[in-house]
């Protein structure tokens, strides 16, 4: 069983032309949910929900009249893969936007190809951290920058933090600081899936 506000985020619903040929949805439509990127993250953390929430800002802007086309955007991290968390952040993106690197899904027959629409900055860090989404077809394109640390930590996670980080916290301490990690990830889905502060999105449109 997971938290039950899981059920309450938002929803990612888009068209899939891929799932529709091979009739993996009806006409290619799929609903995506937060557990599906804790799923695939194997955890739920403001990580993780600010990477659904980046998509999902993405997908808003540059479809705002239809519903978004997985397969259709590439996707441009702004850090290398393996700088902090943008591994994490980019396979939640993958998830819900399709884009995936050189060893993704190559199409059949020239069309719905998936690899090569994800890559990573080299060796620094671009668009002031912001990750950059792009049509294919219509080349409208967005930036859209995740900060966590509008949604603060409860002070009283420090000192719980410090006893799992040395492998010694206490039954009571885990589940606290598990119930605490969870409230603050349920404030960022719930109270601040549309909030400007901690969504910086530039419509290069």
């Amino acid at each position: 069983m997971y938290p039950d506000f899981f059920d309450k985020a938002p929803v990612i619903r888009i068209r899939d032309p891929l799932a529709q040929l091979l009739g993996s949805a009806t006409d290619g439509v799929m609903d995506y949910h937060y557990v599906d990127a804790v799923r695939l993250a194997g955890h739920s953390c403001p990580t993780v929900a600010g990477a659904f929430l980046t998509a999902r800002a993405a997908l808003k802007v540059l479809y705002p009249d239809t519903l978004p086309e997985r397969g259709g955007i590439s996707v441009h991290m702004p850090s290398p893969e393996t700088e902090g968390t943008t591994g994490v952040v980019a396979q939640v993106i993958t998830l819900i936007t399709g884009a995936a690197t050189q060893g993704g899904f190559k199409g059949i027959g020239g069309r719905f190809a998936r690899n090569g629409l994800l890559s990573f900055a080299v060796d620094s860090v671009e668009y002031d951290g912001a990750v950059r989404f792009e049509r294919l077809d219509t080349g409208a394109a967005v930036l859209v920058n995740f900060d966590a640390h509008k949604t603060p930590v409860d002070p009283s996670q420090r000192e719980r933090m410090q006893a799992v980080i040395q492998n010694r916290e206490t039954p009571e301490q885990q589940a606290e600081f598990a119930r605490l990690w969870q409230e603050r990830v349920r404030r960022i889905l719930l109270e601040h899936a549309d909030d400007p502060a901690p969504l910086s999105i530039i419509d290069l449109s």
